[in-house]
């Protein structure tokens, strides 16, 4: 007989009860499938949790908080039901990520990804013949309509720069460039503009691409040696809209290959339209040539909507339900959701789905009750790692480098204006942000912001170089950029 400080021992009573948790965990997940259902544990539970019982608790491991979050409000109750007939006691139940359902569920997303890249991106290429008049692409369905667009004292120009485009796409010539924060209108716009040529302009050949999706495809082409016919192909159109232009920053021979297919098609009288979240002078890491072609055309700045265009844009929105939502309720939204359009329409959409899941009609009460928790949670907390991250993606660098002791000047400049960031942005003092930010001395966060304060008094200049080569921006406009991003 074995000693019970025996390791083997010790060891055997260790499998054994590796085992019944195993056996535990199994027995809870049959039974949970048996309380909701066979198809609803396919959806949410089969290949999207690990359970795992322990000392009184269950764990739920899931692949990310979105996941978790809805599987904790819509099944917690069935869970621990499962879990008490299963181990005959209460349990607690708790969530968390786990590493093995993250990296399988990312990696599905990957695949998934590449095998659309490779199908749709044919469907661009194929045979490298120019586009016959009124054909388009777009590898995905297109849902924004100009119709739909609400017009405010933020947007007016930007309207109507997009409805004279649409009427006569001849017209005037010249690139035009759209830029604003998120979720402010620029998608919206550039779809519209591409469904109203689709509609209005039928001989008009057009294309509407995200950033990523043009660098995609033309990675695609470059791997498969199709690059006349990518070429052939995007310099033969009417009008090229591209979402998201911020996306082919530090890319540099996206930028190159459409910097040329820019000057093709704008050389040729045609017209290019243009997305981004910042304007072409403060986009980080993108060519000297490519920003100057840029700001040669008209560059339109969507400004936030004001109260009175908040208001009916959540008209329109509540229209296009059954619900009925009262005045007041729409008054009170637009006056709490300030920031973007999509943040004041998810708002309006959670309203109306927690309506409809209690059975109760909307009202001014029940707006507040609903959306409490959202707008105790919109003051934005700015951490030093938000800065870090920002800073250095600005600059095509990780964060990890601005905690090195290396000293070029791309690291360098970096450093000291996320030092800047972080005293004009977090409370925290200079030694605080020292240490975060691997410093041992409180004196080079010191110095680092008597730096860039003494350069943005002299209107300086930010040397560095990035993926695009070679880089130089005011200061004023690199810190005005990295401000608008990080406070949005």
């Amino acid at each position: 007989m074995l000693a019970p400080h025996d390791p083997a021992a010790r060891e055997k009573e260790r499998a054994v009860l590796v085992d019944l948790q195993q056996e535990n965990s199994r027995k809870i997940r049959t039974r949970l499938e048996q309380i909701v259902g066979p198809q609803r544990f396919k959806v949410w539970f089969r290949n999207s949790t690990q359970f795992t019982c322990c000392d009184g608790f269950v764990k739920v491991g899931v692949p990310n908080l979105f996941l978790g979050g809805w599987i904790e409000d819509h099944f917690s109750e069935a869970i621990a039901q499962a879990a008490r007939d299963v181990l005959n006691q209460d349990v607690q139940i708790t969530f968390a990520i786990d590493p093995v359902l993250f990296r399988n569920l990312r990696q599905s997303q990957l695949n998934s990804q590449a095998a659309f890249i490779e199908k749709n991106a044919e469907r661009v290429l194929r045979d490298g013949k120019a586009m016959p008049a009124g054909e388009a692409v777009s590898l995905r369905r297109l849902k924004y309509r100009m119709d739909d667009f609400v017009v405010g004292p933020g947007n007016r120009l930007a309207h109507g720069v997009a409805t004279a485009l649409v009427e006569d796409p001849r017209r005037d010539g010249g690139s035009v460039f759209f830029y604003s924060g998120c979720g402010l209108g620029k998608t919206h716009l550039l779809q519209g503009i591409a469904n109203a040529l689709a509609e209005r302009q039928p001989q008009v050949r057009w294309a509407y691409v995200s950033g990523e999706e043009f660098t995609n495809q033309f990675l695609f082409a470059l791997r498969e040696k199709k690059l006349d016919a990518f070429r052939h192909r995007y310099r033969a159109i009417d009008v090229l809209l591209i979402d998201d232009m911020q996306f082919i920053a530090n890319k540099r021979a996206t930028q190159e290959e459409f910097f040329h297919t820019f000057n093709a098609i704008d050389g040729s009288g045609k017209r290019v339209v243009l997305a981004s979240d910042a304007h072409p002078k403060l986009i980080g890491d993108l060519s000297e040539p490519l920003v100057s072609r840029l700001i040669a055309g008209m560059v339109v700045r969507i400004d936030k909507p004001d109260y009175e265009m908040r208001c009916e844009i959540l008209r329109r929105r509540a229209r296009q339900t059954s619900q009925a939502v009262p005045e007041p309720v729409i008054q009170y939204i637009a006056e709490k959701i300030t920031a973007n359009i999509r943040e004041l329409e998810g708002c309006l959409l959670k309203l109306l789905a927690f309506a409809t899941l209690v059975k109760t009609p909307i009202t001014l009460d029940l707006a507040r009750q609903t959306l409490d928790d959202h707008l105790r949670q919109t003051g934005k907390i700015i951490t030093v790692s938000d800065i870090e991250r920002l800073v250095s993606t600005y600059f095509g660098l990780t964060p990890a480098d601005l905690h090195t002791s290396r000293k070029n000047r791309t690291i360098a400049l970096a450093r000291n204006i996320a030092m800047h960031l972080a005293r004009q942005h977090t409370d925290l003092s200079f030694p605080e942000i020292a240490r975060l930010m691997g410093n041992k001395n409180h004196t080079t966060v010191l110095l680092a912001c008597r730096r860039i304060g003494a350069m943005l008094r002299d209107d300086g200049e930010g040397y560095w170089i990035g993926a695009a080569g070679p880089q130089t921006r005011k200061l004023r406009e690199i810190v005005q950029s990295l401000e608008e991003q990080l406070l949005r």
